[in-house]
């Protein structure tokens, strides 16, 4: 099966060092973005001249149609996708009892939904092929809980349900379905928190530094390359021991 892979929400931080180290290792990559164009047309530009197959399309995953046109937008380009990383999220802090149900349901349309619409979309020829590769972005807080940040647990929670259940499903057909959980990464989404609080979670960490996007790349691409044949249904923590 040809490498080619898309990586949901990968304008920006873990999914753009997701998309620039596969299009590196030789993948023909997908860039997915809902709102920054810019940002997904500088990576393309800039892989592009590395010499790399990348391309962009524009989907809010959290809608089906935009995700089925997406899907078939890289199959008339590429071909058919062998390699999807589930990547697309929202996060944010609030005190469960000031959860709107928006909010609540943001979450959860983008952050599962949006897993299960491009999983179901790229299914139909990986079982065909009794080939394919998923992996999807969860978190430590899905393993461990968060407080102020419930919502978002309980997402990247059923995250790693859908991996493990979807892993067993689909193992006879030889497709594997992984999960990596990173910890406290270096991205945009740590901007919100006062300035102060990102040396202390460095300290909480017993390799004493923050993760940096390109740490869960790595991770991913293990994930996804031939070594890895015979992992299937796992969560791959990468978060410098946080929550040992």
């Amino acid at each position: 099966m040809e490498k080619i892979a898309l990586v949901t929400g990968s304008s920006r931080g873990i999914g753009r060092a997701c998309a620039a180290e596969l299009a590196r290792s030789g993948w023909a990559v997908c860039i997915n973005y809902r709102e920054r164009r810019d940002c997904a047309e500088s990576l393309a530009a800039e892989l592009s001249a590395a010499g790399c197959r990348v391309m962009v399309c524009q989907a809010d995953v959290s809608d089906r149609a935009a995700v089925n046109t997406m899907v078939r937008q890289v199959e008339e380009t590429f071909g058919p996708i062998s390699l999807l990383v589930n990547n697309a999220g929202v996060a944010g802090q609030s005190l469960f009892q000031d959860v709107t149900d928006e909010m609540w349901h943001r979450y959860f349309s983008v952050n599962v939904d949006g897993a299960f619409h491009a999983i179901q979309a790229v299914l139909p020829h990986m079982l065909r092929e009794h080939e394919g590769c998923i992996i999807n972005i969860s978190s430590i807080w899905g393993q461990r809980g968060a407080s102020c940040e419930v919502t978002y647990s309980c997402t990247k929670a059923a995250l790693i349900a859908l991996t493990r259940s979807l892993a067993m499903e689909l193992a006879p057909t030889h497709i594997r379905v992984n999960c990596v959980a990173p910890g406290v990464i270096n991205t945009d989404m740590l901007s919100a928190l006062p300035p102060d609080v990102l040396p202390q979670l460095a300290e909480q960490t017993p390799m004493g530094r923050l993760g940096t996007p390109e740490d869960i790349a790595h991770a991913v691409a293990f994930l996804a390359d031939e070594k890895a044949d015979f992992i299937t249904g796992q969560v791959l923590t990468a978060d410098g021991g946080f929550i040992l």
